[in-house]
């Protein structure tokens, strides 16, 4: 007996129907990145594992899928290598190449490989698929669609504050309600060295970026893990714990990182972020939130956020000001910043809110009936004249009962019927139906596809 056909664990696949609500999410996102100048570009599935590793933190490094080399991928380890067993070993030596975990990397990676033909501030925007050997669970997938929109070359923070806006836009444009969450890596370091642990910001940043998930006691036990003192933890209670307004918790933030020159710098950053933002007429709310880490240790400056707040999900977006990555790849001293949209979860979230408009699920607008080849003749120049109009238009293959074609637009949620029979042809018109309404008229080819339109 043949195997039942499966898809790997953490992927899906999508219907016609959720391609059309994709696509919406798509074409909502790109039409706001175009209002602010962004270009696109795309980048191959594979990078190298040079290019790959070594940028997402000891855990990211775990999570990269490797691909095997090509061809006899054995030829050049022993048998002494193999019985040893050592994975990390034989999958430095069986692959070279493994699938992205981001589109970020690569991006910084396409920047250094294509500078002599970019003009800076370059703005790009790029929607590809990316791959995490994670554990699936709802809302986290092992492959999954990103939406990046970056900046490079420009440290200036107007750019911060135009993708915080474009985060506004494009939440208000799908109808979700949004907390905008932001920190800055350098108040994250300030505090690091003001409780005596700067050699351990690393450690800090990746258990507390954990807070919401496991909570204050396991995030303290990881901290204790990672040989933080008790001292050190209990400094760190009452800054990770605090809230207020904006400008109440950078005020306390303030008086506490007074003494580190690092801390103060991300506090004025942040500072002039939101008092900015508080001028452009933000449609959703945006926090101060000093347990934001973003566990990515290429971030240097501003990180961000966004969760809906009607729908119990993860976060929705994130990102963050990265001073050094293209220093990694040989061009030190290009800075970028950028966000992430999160597309399965936005799928998820919109889904979940039954937020999609009508025209979103739609695809055909109008379908003719088939009553044989005479008429079928007569429809085919009109069916093309509506297409010419921009009018989705099927004709139904099959001259068949018209109970079987009816159900078929019910099937496709078709709003309008199109019927053609020896009547209409005589007279030069269409019946147009209305499969809503119910509501049936007989009309000229013109008339009909401007009703339809």
């Amino acid at each position: 007996m043949a195997n039942k056909p499966s898809i790997p664990k953490g992927t899906r696949d999508f219907s016609p129907v959720e391609m059309a609500k994709r696509n919406y999410i798509f074409d909502t996102i790109r039409s706001v990145y175009a209002l602010y100048g962004f270009q696109q570009i795309e980048t191959p599935a594979m990078e190298t594992l040079h290019t790959l590793m070594g940028k997402y933190g000891e855990e990211g490094d775990k999570l990269l899928f490797k691909v095997l080399n090509s061809g006899d991928y054995l030829n050049k380890i022993s048998d002494s290598e193999l019985q040893e067993r050592n994975t990390l070993h034989l999958a430095s030596k069986l692959c070279e190449k493994g699938l992205r975990y981001d589109l970020t990397v690569p991006f910084a990676r396409y920047v250094v490989m294509h500078r002599d033909e970019l003009h800076l501030p370059f703005k790009r925007y790029q929607v590809q698929p990316v791959w995490r050997a994670d554990r699936p669970q709802k809302g986290r997938y092992r492959e999954f669609y990103q939406f990046d929109g970056d900046i490079v070359g420009s440290d200036s923070l107007l750019n911060e504050i135009e993708l915080m806006q474009i985060v506004d836009m494009v939440f208000s444009r799908f109808g979700v309600r949004v907390a905008i969450k932001i920190n800055n890596r350098k108040i994250l370091t300030g505090i690091s060295e003001i409780i005596g642990a700067a050699d351990k910001i690393v450690d800090i940043t990746v258990a507390i970026d954990k807070l919401d998930k496991i909570g204050i006691d396991a995030v303290n036990e990881e901290l204790v893990s990672h040989g933080l003192s008790q001292s050190a933890i209990d400094q760190l209670q009452p800054i990770i714990s605090l809230s207020g307004s904006n400008d109440e918790k950078l005020q306390v933030i303030s008086e506490v990182l007074k003494d580190s020159e690092i801390g103060m710098k991300g506090v004025e950053e942040t500072r002039f972020i939101l008092d900015v933002l508080k001028n452009v007429g933000m449609k959703n709310d945006i926090q101060l939130d000093l347990t934001l880490a973003r566990g990515l240790n290429y971030y240097t400056g501003a990180i961000f956020e966004a969760k809906a707040l009607d729908v119990q999900i993860g976060s929705i977006l994130g990102g963050g000001r990265y001073d050094n990555l293209t220093g990694i790849f040989g061009m030190p001293g290009i800075s970028g910043v950028g966000i992430s949209f999160g597309i399965d979860r936005i799928f998820d979230v919109l889904n979940a809110l039954d937020a999609y408009p009508t025209e979103a699920a739609s695809g055909t607008k109008l379908l003719f009936i088939n009553f044989g080849e005479k008429e079928t003749l007569y429809c085919l120049p009109i069916v093309a004249k509506a297409r010419e109009a921009g009018v989705n238009t099927e004709i139904f293959p099959d001259s068949v009962k018209m109970k079987k074609q009816m159900t078929y637009a019910n099937a496709k949620n078709i709003p309008f019927v199109a019927l053609a029979g020896e009547n209409e042809i005589k007279e030069g018109k269409i019946t147009l139906k209305d499969m809503v309404t119910g509501q049936q008229r007989c009309l000229s080819p013109e008339e009909l596809i401007e009703i339809v339109k």
